[in-house]
């Protein structure tokens, strides 16, 4: 059977209807991808399939530190008890080999007094190695091989002693204590200054010891495809600073707005405020320096992926002048406020001169119409704070008051003027 046709021509259907309508731009969302830094600096980066696991071994002290600290401790405490047990053999092969295990030469000379044991030869190689020296157990003139054991065992406890010392002095000390310090902004912003459109961060240092020759580079990453289908998963362009540009380090005595002009050079030249959602790319922020104190040059990173870039904002204002002392307030550290930023790209920006003009006189003007109704409103309210005996005495003084008139007569002469009140 035949399905009957329908009465309405198929274009005029909604179907066809719908086809025919212009549709408008769609964004996809964003996929959301892994980091490559965290936001408190850590990378985001697994190594997997490593065959020439020798080439740790190739540099012992870096290993131990890089280590975590139960795994350090555990090390250094299976190295001491390892070296006291075979030291302890080494005793007791010497002790026996010398017959001081035997009771029938008590009376005789031994090489070391009172080791009759393994036990007694673990504690004294303890007591040897750590150089506590109870009394109780000492070595004699009369074994040249108990001599040569204690001074094996001296020198491979000071050797064991200062890797201990060195590893731990270097993990306590590592640059990475003093980054905890340094803060970066939980968003970035982009904004106009000085009639550019800028990308901004704001940086501060929490401690009153400065980092000497402080420097700050920016960078973008992002999955590129080269023009001969090459794709570059972790492609980083180099950004371009004022403070780089300038050729001179921060002074970080308080928190500094690292700003970057966004023009033809720059990776974001051609992003627009919608095509910055959708994008894929992160913004990595490294603050290097020497730590005062200590002379130890330490790295501080961040990131910022699209989500965290915010579009027509600007940082607050936190430092103030109290009392003649310089006063940053950091609880307003991160905080932003809206500004009228134009939403279009700096490539479109730099051939369309005019939009930010429009842009800037829209924004005077809804400036002062947001001041004129704030000063109505403040006259309103005014008014009606003084309203009540005020009011009706004004009233009544406005009632009580006759206004004048002019009356015009004619004469000969011309017209003369005569005022009645």
């Amino acid at each position: 059977m035949l399905a009957r046709k329908s009465i309405i021509p198929e274009e005029f259907g909604l179907p066809g209807l719908a086809s025919r309508l212009p549709r408008k731009p769609v964004f996809r969302d964003r996929v959301n991808k892994a980091r490559f830094i965290a936001k408190n600096g850590s990378c985001n980066l697994a190594h997997k399939n490593i065959r020439e696991q020798g080439r740790f071994l190739q540099d012992v002290f870096t290993t131990l530190v890089d280590l975590k600290w139960r795994f350090t401790l555990v090390i250094f405490t299976t190295t001491f008890v390892s070296s006291w047990l075979l030291f302890a053999m080494s005793w007791w092969l010497v002790a026996f080999a010398h017959g001081d295990m035997d009771p029938e030469r008590q009376n005789e000379t031994h090489c070391v007094t009172d080791v009759k044991s393994f036990i007694s030869a673990f504690l004294f190689s303890i007591e040897v190695q750590v150089t506590i020296g109870f009394g109780g157990r000492m070595i004699t003139e009369h074994c040249p091989a108990a001599i040569t054991v204690l001074i094996l065992q001296n020198i491979v406890g000071l050797i064991i002693n200062a890797v201990m010392l060195g590893c731990i002095f270097m993990k306590t000390a590592q640059s990475n204590r003093r980054a905890e310090t340094l803060i970066f902004s939980r968003h970035a912003v982009i904004a106009v200054r000085s009639n550019r459109l800028c990308f901004m961060i704001r940086i501060g240092d929490l401690r009153k010891s400065m980092i000497i020759g402080a420097t700050v580079r920016l960078q973008v990453v992002r999955k590129t495809t080269t023009p001969e289908g090459e794709m570059i998963p972790i492609h980083q362009i180099d950004v371009q600073t004022e403070s780089a540009v300038a050729s001179n380090s921060l002074f970080l005595l308080a928190p500094l707005i690292i700003c970057h002009v966004i023009d033809k050079n720059s990776p974001l030249y051609d992003l627009s405020a919608m095509e910055l959602q959708c994008s894929d790319l992160e913004v990595i922020v490294i603050l290097e320096g020497v730590v005062e104190t200590t002379g130890i040059t330490t790295q501080a990173r961040t990131s910022y992926v699209s989500e965290e870039i915010q579009w027509g904002h600007r940082f607050v204002p936190i430092v103030t002048e109290e009392e003649g002392v310089y006063s940053v307030d950091y609880s307003k550290f991160g905080n932003t406020v809206k500004v009228t930023t134009p939403s279009c790209s700096a490539r479109e920006l730099d051939e369309k001169p005019y939009i930010l003009i429009q842009t800037l006189q829209k924004s005077e003007l809804s400036h002062q119409n947001s001041l004129r109704k704030r000063n109505s409103m403040r006259r309103n309210n005014s008014m009606r704070k003084g309203g009540g005996s005020s009011g009706s005495l004004r009233r009544n003084n406005s009632g009580l008051a006759s206004p004048k008139v002019q009356f015009f007569t004619p004469t000969d002469g011309g017209q003369n003027l005569n005022a009645v009140t």
